[in-house]
């Protein structure tokens, strides 16, 4: 499978009436081919299942260097599995993705890929937490979206639990901030985390609610009872 295959793939599909109104919906400045995401998610899986963890690495790299708006897609659906190895150079793909996030949509399918690395590699939240430094909003919004498995897990382990209150922490630093992506972002770890951990999301809350946006907390409340 070469990056030419894979383009005329997806361009074979092109829906160019939809691909205008993707481009006026997503706003970000690129090419919109008018996929629907199940049909990329059906190329990319039968993509897969031909391709080494290597070529996988090295197609994904090309299309996303094309900025077309599927092939960025289709690059984070090829990385997103449970099971890789070796995976380091996915993991590594993945953080060189982050600071050309523009947009909530791809932006959200490669943390799905590369919150999988992080549930292969707890370390690597130790680069996750620098970007809840970057002066780029997308990179900070990043490190609350990759980290969402980790409010999803019915039976946590020690070192879980740990990173769920790390989480927190950075997630506290963002109360601040104002903008609407960010605490959008708060939001929505704290509304999945209410779902298993509903008395540790309204400590967060008694602590630190006063200070989100009233949309915030709304959304963070949604799942939990009176």
């Amino acid at each position: 499978m070469t990056l030419d295959d894979a383009l005329d793939a997806l361009e074979a599909q092109a829906d160019p009436a939809r691909a205008e109104q993707m481009a006026a919906y997503h706003k970000a400045p690129r090419r919109y081919l008018g996929l629907p995401n199940p049909v990329v998610n059906d190329l990319t899986k039968a993509w897969r299942q031909d391709l080494s963890v290597e070529d996988r690495v090295a197609l994904a790299h090309a299309l996303w260097q094309t900025d077309i708006f599927e092939a960025r897609l289709a690059a984070a659906k090829l990385l997103t599995q449970a099971r890789m190895r070796p995976d380091e150079a996915v993991w590594d793909l993945v953080c060189s993705w982050v600071p050309d996030f523009d947009s909530w949509a791809l932006a959200d399918h490669v943390c799905s890929a590369g919150g999988r690395r992080l549930l292969a590699d707890r370390a690597r939240l130790d680069t996750v937490e620098t970007w809840t430094r970057s002066e780029h909003m997308w990179t900070r919004r990043a490190a609350l979206v990759i980290t969402l498995p980790w409010t999803k897990q019915n039976h946590p382990s020690p070192d879980d639990l740990a990173i769920r209150e790390r989480v927190l922490g950075w997630a506290a630093g963002y109360v601040s901030d104002p903008d609407w992506f960010i605490q959008k972002a708060v939001a929505w770890w704290l509304r999945d985390l209410s779902r298993h951990a509903p008395d540790q999301t309204r400590a967060f809350l008694a602590e630190h609610g006063s200070g989100m946006k009233a949309f915030a907390r709304k959304e963070a409340e949604r799942h939990l009872s009176p």
